[in-house]
């Protein structure tokens, strides 16, 4: 997107001269991620952590709230676990510790050049220059049942992150990766010509795949209170372990955004490069591009009670861009229905509430078209489009401490996100942008997390679905790329319809830190389809400085 970069490269440029400090961001699936919810409703009323839905999350927002915990640590109530891992996710984040970072640099190292910090390979940590370089692992090794193949995951990288004279930020990841994955996840990369979470991708010993998870990125704070962040990622929009707004199921995508974060406000203005639905070819070509812009606004009124409006609008373009969508404070719907579009435009609500500084409850509303009068007719209109989710949190669960408890249920009406082409729904390089199960859905989780002792982290996870099936060359709204105008009647659609498949996902986690960032972890999967035979899967691994490979869908 041409005016993506061209914005981005004056910003870059020009901006800087202005610019006071900056911010980086946690790695996805970083394990702070847990301390963050943990933390968010022990200190219940803290207006930086109530917004950590937006992921990944401001690594000077984290360092800045742990240090004020860490200072009340009574009224807080940390247990020592918690104690453990503030102190580690300092470590972990050292260009922004206010006071002396020697505790956590006086390691001894290899060669007195790696290693210095327990959590940096290479780190280098100076007035005006920050670096740290670690190299990125992950080996597992997986059985199925009634598969004769062994099934693994090879993945080998580095990431690196940098504050010049705090006014550049910057930061990289890349990792090779070739993978072996259960036969529904060799169904799924078949289906629709796409590896979740990854772009590009070559065949791999017939049944496997190949493929860089390459992403980068800068930041600024242009001025206090209000962030830049141009680059090639993911995000994650809210508190769930689902999102109905935006997921980091698909692949990376160039963005660029502002974030404001004032008061007890939160204001998010994004607009990104997305890869339009393709087929795989022989030959290199350019990929067709589609364009989405999004807006969040988030309240914290009274303090432990946040209220969220997101707005998301995807659109195409084949000789210029529409640059009304580029304006940050105008809202989406009223510039599509302005330049006579039609556009895919999305709105929604969240809300969470933080109570008695053991509990969260969450809920998110996404309306992608909607009439209230066909509602309550009752008839089932297919435009009748909208996902809700409801969830809660239970931390220390029952007195028990370092034991967290969640559950969510997820529901998504036929049709939602997707549109009357095929170019302007909801996905990304084949890949759908929010529910991995796309819609027509119903969906329930329920996860246990425990933490025994300050290395070892112990996690059990249900996930069971009900989910319509488009069957017999029709479309009953549960596959988002199809054109939706190829539905087969205008009423009559329920969830689940008209073949519903039912699941469950089964999988219990083990895992022992057995140096900083380094896990060694055992797992079980078992997972059961309508239609199909009970998969039991085992595996063990180890991972380094890299989120854990799912296979929850």
């Amino acid at each position: 997107m041409q005016i993506i970069k061209t914005l981005a490269c004056w910003l870059i440029f020009v901006v800087p001269g202005t610019i006071v400090a900056q911010s980086g961001y946690l790695q996805q699936g970083a394990k702070e991620n847990v301390l963050l919810d943990r933390m968010e409703i022990k200190a219940q009323k803290d207006t930086v952590l109530n917004f950590s839905f937006l992921k990944p999350y401001n690594r000077r927002w984290l360092v800045s709230s742990l240090e004020r915990i860490a200072s009340d640590s009574q009224q807080v109530r940390l247990t020592p676990i918690d104690k453990y891992d503030i102190d580690h996710a300092l470590g972990n984040n050292l260009e922004w510790v206010s006071g002396d970072a020697t505790p956590y640099t006086s390691h001894k190292g290899l060669f007195h050049t790696f290693w210095n910090s327990p959590a940096d390979m290479v780190v280098v940590n100076q007035k005006d220059f920050f670096l740290s370089i670690n190299p990125v692992l992950q080996v597992q090794l997986r059985k199925e049942s009634g598969n004769s193949e062994f099934l693994f995951l090879n993945s080998k990288g580095f990431v690196a992150r940098g504050l010049i004279a705090r006014r550049i930020g910057f930061q990289t990841y890349l990792t090779d990766n070739q993978e072996r994955g259960p036969l529904y996840f060799q169904e799924r990369v078949a289906r629709y010509r796409a590896v979740p979470g990854a772009g590009f991708y070559k065949l791999f010993k017939s049944t496997g795949v190949d493929y860089f998870d390459a992403r980068g990125s800068l930041s600024f704070n242009i001025v206090k209170g209000l962030d830049l962040h141009f680059g090639y990622d993911k995000m994650f929009l809210g508190n769930g372990y689902r999102s109905l707004f935006l997921s980091d199921y698909a692949n990376p995508y160039l963005f660029i955004d502002l974030n404001l974060h004032v008061w007890r406000l939160n204001y998010t203005a994004r607009t990104m490069e997305l890869t339009s639905q393709y087929s795989r070819g022989a030959t290199d070509r350019n990929f067709p591009k589609k364009y989405m812009s999004i807006h969040h606004i988030s309240f914290n009124a009274p303090k432990w009670l946040t209220l969220g409006l997101f707005e998301a609008v995807v659109f195409d373009r084949t000789d210029h861009i529409e640059f009304g969508y580029l304006n940050p404070v105008m809202f989406l719907r009223p510039m599509e229905q302005q330049v006579g579009s039609g556009d895919n435009a999305l709105v929604g609500f969240d809300v969470k509430a933080n109570l008695a500084k053991r509990f969260q409850v969450y809920s998110q509303v996404n309306f992608d078209e909607f009439s209230l009068k066909e509602l309550r007719a009752g008839k089932g209109w297919w435009a009748n489009k909208y996902g809700l989710q409801i969830g809660g949190k239970y931390i220390d669960a029952f007195g028990m401490k370092n034991l967290d408890l969640q559950a969510e249920v997820n529901m998504v009406r036929p049709f939602t996100y997707s549109h009357n082409d095929t170019i302007a729904n909801y996905t990304h390089y084949n890949q759908p942008l929010a529910h991995p199960l796309m819609s027509n859905l119903r969906e329930f989780i329920g996860i246990a997390r425990w933490r025994p002792a300050p290395k070892w982290w112990v996690q059990g996870k249900m996930i069971a679905w009900t989910r319509g099936s488009d069957t017999a060359g029709h479309n009953f709204g549960n596959n988002i790329f199809l054109n939706s105008d190829t539905r087969t009647a205008d009423y009559g659609y329920r969830f689940g319809m008209a073949v519903p498949v039912k699941g469950v996902n089964l999988e219990g986690w083990l895992s022992y830190e057995w140096m900083e960032n380094f896990f060694l972890e055992a797992s079980i999967l078992v997972r059961k389809e309508t239609g199909g035979k009970t998969t039991t899967m085992p595996s063990l691994g180890l991972r380094w400085n890299m989120h854990r490979r799912e296979y929850d869908y």
